[in-house]
Order: structure tokens, then sequence, then C-alpha cells
């Protein structure tokens, strides 16, 4: 059993992996924004491209999240902040140099039908 990649302190099968394997859907923008940091961790793009909002999502194409995702080594995810539709975090990665990164954003997200989705992003 593993601890959740997004940090809650649960297990990942109680936690991010049954939103990922569209078991469950994501109540709410932190925890789809959770989900979404669980499969950059995994390195599973269709669920990524599959989050990102019809709108925006020719700007985020498969090939470069799967480049992001594979060729990082991601360490934690903190939340700084977080509203009804935005979510700002820091997430420590490794790049494939193995030199300490830092993906800084604050994300804005949109519910539609029931389903929140990833807009887009300020990046820090």
């Amino acid at each position: 059993m593993k601890l959740c990649y997004c940090g809650s302190g649960h297990l990942f099968e109680d936690c991010c992996e049954p939103y990922i394997k569209r078991k469950r859907t994501p109540p709410t923008a932190e925890s789809l924004m959770r989900s979404r940091y669980s499969a950059y961790c995994i390195a599973n793009a269709d669920y990524l491209v599959n989050t990102t909002h019809i709108s925006t999502r020719k700007l985020y194409p498969k090939s470069s999240i799967v480049d992001f995702a594979t060729n990082s080594h991601w360490l934690q995810l903190e939340i700084i902040a977080s509203t009804e539709d935005t979510v700002e975090f820091k997430a420590f990665y490794l790049d494939k140099s193995l030199t300490p990164q830092v993906h800084y954003e604050k994300s804005n997200f949109k519910k539609e039908e029931g389903n929140w989705y990833y807009v887009d992003g300020e990046y820090f």
C-alpha cells in the first residue's frame, strides 16, 4: 500500500487513484488539482489531457505532458491556497539532470456538467 502522491496522507488507492481511473469524479477544484499532480507522478497523460478544459486543451499536447511527466522525478506537492475555482501550489521535482526544481502556479479551474477541468495558470 502506497501513500498518495498528492500529500494528503491517505492511501493512493483511496485518494487520487479512483479519480485517475475515472471511478469517481473529483468534487472540488483542489481535489482535481491533487489528482492531476498524482497523474504527473505516474505519467498518466490521458487523465491530464481529459481533465484539461476543451478551450485550452490544444495548448497542452499529450506529447509535451508525457515528456514533462517522465523526465521529472516528482517529490512533493504543497498547496498554498485554494478557492472554489483556483489553486495556488508548488510542485517540487528533480529534472532529468537531477537538478531540484519548483513549479509554482496559481491554476484556474472550471466546472461544467458536474466535472472540474483545469483551464490555465499563472506561473511564478
